[in-house]
């Protein structure tokens, strides 16, 4: 699905990422751990194609495609997909407005509607947000449901969500835990997170560690239980 080859990655004159070699398959789950200033989200961001990480050096290669240089919209018509730490609100646009104009020709406008409701029921998420202009006056819990529910319609290949878990309360976390394990196939998920606690819920295939920009550790779920247990400086 993706390999990342000497991958280099820095911002202004700072190194974030340096040589990272990876590589993420299809059908599986992966959770990426690290302490704050790790090189997590720049990861994610560089992946995305964000402009402000520049790639020194290195390929990304995604579905036996060099996607190293792709802008973050062909990235996103390739079939990756980034959900964001904090979800921004967008005033006088509702997720069926946004969705439509995301997947413009590709979908009838009822149909895409009818799997919006079909998906946001799925995902216990109230009617009424979905006519609601997007993410305004919405809990944690709800902006994380709705980033998932975007995913699910724009049905990508790669997922990647940054801190899905944060400030989302036991309830919504199973729910968002259960649809990714009954949506898993012919996808790859990449979950960045500081905590163990959505792994109670989403069984990993690997969990990744991530210090000063590099993987410097790999395990299953019982790696992430030990971090909880001795943090970082041990590993």
């Amino acid at each position: 699905m993706l390999t990342l080859k000497n991958l280099t990655v820095s911002i202004a004159s700072k190194t974030i990422i340096e040589n990272l070699n990876l590589k993420l398959e299809k059908n599986k789950v992966y959770v990426l751990m690290g302490p704050n200033g790790s090189g997590k989200s720049t990861f994610a961001l560089t992946l995305m194609g964000h402009p402000f990480y520049k790639i020194k050096s290195g390929k990304i290669i995604f579905e036996n495609k060099d996607i190293t240089n792709f802008e973050a919209d062909k990235k996103a018509k390739a079939g990756i997909f980034l959900s964001f730490q904090s979800p921004l609100s967008i005033p006088g646009v509702n997720i069926f407005s946004l969705l439509r104009t995301a997947i413009t020709g590709r979908k009838d406008p009822l149909a895409l509607r009818e799997e919006i409701e079909k998906t946001a029921k799925l995902l216990k998420i109230k009617k009424e947000l979905l006519d609601r202009s997007f993410n305004e006056g919405t809990s944690g819990g709800e902006k994380k449901k709705l980033e998932l529910l975007q995913a699910s319609v724009l049905n990508p290949k790669l997922l990647i969500f940054d801190e899905i878990d944060t400030g989302v309360d036991v309830d919504a976390l199973k729910t968002i835990a259960e649809f990714m394990a009954k949506n898993k196939q012919g996808k790859t998920y990449l979950i960045i997170t500081h905590y163990n606690r959505i792994l109670k819920y989403v069984k990993p295939d690997e969990v990744l560690v991530m210090v000063d920009g590099k993987i410097v550790k790999k395990g299953n779920y019982k790696l992430a239980k030990e971090i909880e247990k001795t943090g970082y400086a041990k590993i």
